[in-house]
């Protein structure tokens, strides 16, 4: 599926190619406080899939509970978060969010991770794949 979409003042855009069953919920704990929520959705997409179109996001790197360096990418404007994906060389997966696309509505999660960190006040998402963790 092809999406589109953008930070909240407009400065950053992008266009991506995703696969529709890799929609993700993720209740990891730094995702709760990197979105200021309960969880993320994110959309998955590979490096060739993905196109900043204007502008050119801030970056902020976490360290993963796995030890992998994260790039966290906003806009340094409006402080939207845009995508996440693996620092250094090598192919990327990119984890866009899924709230910037212009499409958000279609983008249904297929899939929720870091299930043992989920909130206990959370309605349960029955029917989707769950990993306690990725």
């Amino acid at each position: 599926m092809k999406i589109s979409g953008g930070c909240h003042c407009g400065k950053i855009t992008y266009a991506a190619e995703i696969d529709q069953e890799q929609v993700v919920i993720c209740h990891c704990t730094d995702c709760q406080i990197l979105s200021g929520s309960a969880y993320r959705t994110v959309a998955i997409t590979v490096e060739d899939g993905f196109k900043l179109l204007t502008g050119q996001p801030k970056l902020y790197i976490k360290t993963a509970e796995s030890g992998r360096k994260r790039e966290q990418a906003f806009c340094g404007d409006c402080g939207t978060p845009i995508y996440a994906c693996a620092q250094g060389d090598g192919p990327k997966v990119y984890g866009v969010r899924a709230g910037t696309a212009d499409q958000r509505a279609q983008l249904i999660p297929a899939m929720q991770i870091w299930v043992r960190s989920a909130l206990d006040w959370l309605p349960k998402f029955d029917g989707l794949r769950t990993l306690d963790k990725r």
